[in-house]
């Protein structure tokens, strides 16, 4: 065998060095964060500067990218969706060969980071607000160079991975409790949004809904400081997103109002087809015959066709999105438009390029805003101008796509000011999510854990219930007898008060049932083997169960005990549970949690 170092050996190490080192902040500092949550606050104030270094960072990255690759003369300031037209030959040879970058890139970072990357709704879902800074930096490696080469995805997963994965370690650093972790990761993810967007509340209400899974007072203070830190940290170097100029949507009529609940509706149901079509395609691109890493030079080489038709089928169509508000685009230009993005981005995110579709959502929201309006206008429903159907539509197709509604609603209030759209967009979000969630079940990022097999449906804290596993509660002291034992003996042997049950083994020590001992002392004192006795010969526990799935075992084979095995094959017994016991370790978990929500826990008084 070879001795030759690998040539990726000297990276990774850097990269581990860079990233895993595991000082802590002085003790000082560290006690001070964790006793008083005005420190807590000033904490999440740095990690809200470093989320809007972060959001500057990767903008100007990606935007360098796109003047370099598509020409500064092209493309003016980098922005490629508002453009009317782009070079054919240019453009088809920056995406096909800006997928084999794509794909290769994945080989490398498959390597260098070998574990799938955490993203923050997991991480606080599952692993306390835990995340990898060496995996996120792969990861939005990944969103930039996608993005760069004019990939019809947007930059949001970029901003909140990197974001939230300083946020996590800043937070390890000082050793705060798991509860605080988690509220620094979202702090950061909201921090990220809010500087992406020019607007804090937003940020703020992302990190409650989509990263935390909650609200309560403790962390309002974290969270809201960490949204205007972000915000101000780019106001301060001067790039603050260009404004998005949006037209008086002016006063809804009720029957405009019946308009919007119908908008709603039917691009929520858009935005289902949108997500089941990404789920389709990535498994279409995974059947295609060759190497995967060509995946996405195939997926750039239909983009960059796409394109040809129209370029605001690239990247995420923010500057596309302007020349909607600024009346630009007819209702039947609108459909075509829906589907040259819808289709782009699904083929952009099905062959492998990295990044999301919330900021893309935006604009497919506004241009079918406009098309349903029109629709309903015949009838005398449509909302009283195109500004209004078009922000209707944003709404709901954002919504349908994050799962996160107060968020977009207060978007929609600090980009346009407007109150008396309010009430609309209201409805609009909340029958947007009631369609998604009872015709589809899933936003589309936890439709994304669904396919990985995870149970995830929001941020909120699971990841107890996982380590809560049955080998945690189990008893190993177990009264065992042989199978064949009879019954008269068997009594001799175990008086009753001994015990309340015995587990019955076969001739190579394997499970075979389970005694009561009062059926034992019940039952003719004959010569008849205990066997005869047993009960949930089938029913056993393994020590990786989680409580809830010990819960659900319980409940089946209506036991108020099962025996632990150390797994189905073997049946090799190593301990005992009772249905009494696991009930109140996870009633006392579940309280904790409670507690820890409401803020009763956070800090001693």
């Amino acid at each position: 065998m070879s001795t030759r170092p690998d040539r990726f050996d000297a990276p990774v190490r850097f990269l581990n060095r860079l990233f895993h080192d595991r000082r802590q902040a002085p003790g000082s500092l560290r006690a001070m964060v964790r006793s008083d949550e005005i420190w807590l606050t000033v904490l999440a104030a740095l990690v809200g500067v470093l989320s809007g270094l972060c959001v500057v960072a990767v903008t100007w990255l990606t935007l360098d990218l796109h003047l370099l690759l598509f020409g500064q003369a092209t493309t003016r300031d980098g922005r490629l969706s508002g453009l009317s037209t782009l070079p054919p030959v240019r453009t088809m040879l920056v995406l096909t060969l800006g997928g084999v970058a794509v794909g290769l890139f994945g080989i490398l970072a498959a390597r260098l980071s070998p574990r799938r990357p955490v993203d923050p709704i997991e991480a606080n879902a599952l692993h306390g607000g835990r995340m990898s800074v060496a995996d996120s930096v792969v990861l939005v490696t990944q969103n930039i160079l996608s993005n760069g080469v004019g990939a019809s995805i947007g930059l949001e997963a970029g901003f909140t991975q990197i974001a939230s994965a300083f946020g996590s370690q800043i937070g390890r650093s000082f050793r705060v409790r798991r509860e605080d972790l988690r509220v620094l990761v979202g702090a950061a993810a909201g921090a990220a949004i809010g500087a992406a967007f020019d607007a804090p509340v937003a940020g703020a209400f992302y990190a409650f809904e989509l990263v935390i899974g909650s609200y309560s007072l403790c962390s309002l203070s974290p969270v809201a400081v960490a949204a205007l830190a972000g915000v101000g940290t780019t106001r301060f170097l001067g790039c603050a997103p260009i404004p998005l100029v949006i037209p008086n949507p002016g006063l809804l009529s009720w029957e405009g109002t019946a308009g919007a609940m119908i908008i709603g509706i039917l691009t929520a149901l858009t935005a289902i087809g949108l997500m089941y079509a990404v789920t389709q395609t990535e498994g279409l691109f995974r059947r295609l015959p060759g190497p995967a890493w060509l995946r996405p030079a195939v997926g750039g080489l239909l983009v960059g066709g796409l394109a040809m038709i129209h370029p605001s089928a690239l990247s995420a169509g923010h500057d596309a999105m302007r020349a909607v508000f600024a009346g630009k685009i007819l209702p039947r230009v609108a459909f075509g438009l829906l589907l040259l993005k819808a289709l782009a981005s699904t083929v952009s995110i099905g062959a492998g390029f990295r990044g999301g579709l919330f900021f893309a959502s935006l604009y497919l929201g506004t241009l079918a805003g406009i098309l349903y309006g029109a629709m309903l206008e015949p009838m005398g429903l449509a909302p009283d101008s195109s500004t209004a159907c078009a922000l209707i539509g944003m709404t709901a197709m954002a919504v349908a796509i994050i799962g996160s509604p107060m968020t977009m609603i207060c978007l929609l209030l600090e980009l346009t000011g407007s109150v008396s759209m309010s009430g609309a967009t209201l409805a609009a979000a909340v029958l947007s999510l009631l369609t998604v969630r009872r015709l589809f079940g899933y936003s589309f990022a936890t439709w994304r854990f669904h396919l990985r097999g995870e149970s995830i449906r929001s941020a909120v804290d699971i990841g107890w219930m996982r380590s809560l596993n049955v080998r945690r509660m189990m008893r190993e002291q177990v009264r065992t007898l042989p199978f064949d034992t009879p019954v008269n003996r068997a009594q001799r042997l175990f008086p009753l008060g001994s015990a309340q049950r015995l587990v019955l083994l076969d001739r190579d020590g394997r499970y075979a049932g389970m005694v009561q001992l009062a059926d034992l002392h019940a039952a003719p004192a004959t010569a008849t083997p205990v066997t005869a006795l047993a009960h949930f010969q089938n029913a056993m526990l393994t020590p990786l169960m989680s409580i809830r799935e010990a819960i659900e075992l319980f409940a089946k084979a209506e036991a108020d005990a099962l025996v632990v095995v150390e797994d189905r094959e073997s049946r090799q017994v190593v301990g005992t549970l009772t249905e009494q016991h696991a009930l109140r370790r996870y009633a006392e978990e579940l309280e904790r949690s409670r507690r820890t929500l409401a803020g009763e826990e956070s800090f001693p008084t």
